[in-house]
């Protein structure tokens, strides 16, 4: 086993997420917000690392999605619980869906690894930008939590959510239609 610098990045990432879900659940908005954007950044950087550097490994590859699964399922969970300390909460439907969508990828992956291939069981562009919209969306949750609410959150926020859910449904359909295919061939 390899210990990369990436590989340390992803570490704390995952060391920093019972960080974050302390200062979430016991109301320390800021604090949370500041934690998650600095995971979010190590996530940022040990992509950027790994590639410019050639600094890429198998427990990279393992670790780094799992690190972002646990960070995103505890932010997912936690955000949308009704007695946590939030003005602005992920409406619990679009956590079940968002987690329900992770999970069943993950068991397709561990399950289909032999038979569908690495090639097959990368995240596809729709799934990366899921990802994405999932981070930014609990992101501005967070912030809007740190800031309060403002006029525009009314009507931004839940739209916000909506086009998460959408991805998450479309992203999840799209893994399963690429894994069907693959096993056909």
């Amino acid at each position: 086993m390899v210990i990369t610098l990436p590989n340390l990045l992803t570490l704390l990432r995952i060391l920093a997420v019972p960080f974050f879900a302390i200062a979430l659940w016991y109301g320390h908005a800021l604090e949370a917000c500041l934690i998650f954007m600095g995971a979010g950044f190590t996530d940022l950087l040990d992509g950027f690392i790994a590639r410019r550097f050639n600094q890429g490994s198998e427990l990279g590859a393992i670790l780094d999605p799992a690190a972002d699964k646990l960070l995103m399922t505890t932010a997912f969970v936690l955000m949308a619980l009704p007695n946590i300390h939030l003005v602005v909460k992920i409406p619990m439907w679009v956590s079940i869906l968002a987690i329900s969508r992770d999970a069943t990828l993950s068991l397709v992956a561990i399950l289909a690894f032999d038979k569908l291939g690495r090639e097959r069981l990368q995240p596809s562009l729709l799934g990366k930008v899921t990802t994405a919209a999932e981070l930014m969306a609990i992101t501005l949750g967070l912030f809007v939590n740190v800031v309060g609410i403002r006029p525009w959150t009314h009507w931004v926020i839940p739209w916000v959510f909506y086009g998460v859910a959408l991805l998450v449904l479309c992203s999840g359909l799209h893994y399963f239609f690429r894994a069907t295919q693959a096993k056909s061939h």
